[in-house]
């Protein structure tokens, strides 16, 4: 993360949102950090701790299901100022699901998030979308949040040929993709 700090204005989620509708203007390269899949126990804590020491903030897309295994990692998130965003309640892939179905697996997980969370962005599993999940993600007012830039991380399992990849991707205004799951994860994003 010393290198993206160094080049690129770490945005808020905040100063995202406001980015991403024309209300914010910045002068410096800037890049998103998000997190899918978590909160998952100690590879969370280490991360939440690295980005506090950073005054750093991230997007964290979680999955009803950990969030269930973990609420006070959830709670800590919206505690210190990260944004937490949809990601399905079972991980399984929203693409072949119904309406009714993923607004159940959005109305099941909404039941967990810590008191005063409202989410923005959806972030169905392995991207995949469909027509039936714009439209659910519309009718909640939810914004599906996709990436630029993916070092897949989630099969890498080397912090630093994350980190190269990553560096090596990274543009003005790119999204970045990374996973809560692992040490190495967990290393290369800070």
């Amino acid at each position: 993360m010393d290198y993206l700090e160094r080049h690129y204005q770490l945005l808020t989620p905040e100063e995202a949102l406001a980015f991403i509708r024309g209300e914010l203007k910045i002068s410096r390269p800037c890049a998103a950090l998000t997190f899918d899949d978590g909160p998952s126990g100690r590879f969370t804590r280490r991360l939440l701790e690295g980005l506090a020491e950073r005054d750093a903030k991230a997007t964290f897309l979680l999955c009803g299901y950990r969030i269930k295994d973990y609420p006070d990692l959830a709670q800590r998130m919206l505690e210190e100022g990260h944004e937490i965003g949809h990601h399905g309640y079972s991980h399984d892939y929203m693409k072949g699901m119904s309406r009714r179905q993923i607004a159940q697996e959005l109305m099941d997980t909404e039941a967990l998030l810590p008191e005063g969370c409202h989410p923005v962005f959806l972030r169905p599993p392995g991207g995949f979308s469909s027509d039936g999940v714009q439209q659910v993600a519309q009718a909640r007012g939810l914004a599906i949040l996709h990436w630029s830039v993916d070092p897949h991380d989630w099969e890498i399992h080397n912090a630093q040929a994350i980190e190269k990849a990553v560096l090596e991707q990274v543009r003005d205004g790119d999204i970045i993709l990374l996973h809560d799951m692992t040490t190495a994860s967990v290393e290369a994003a800070l």
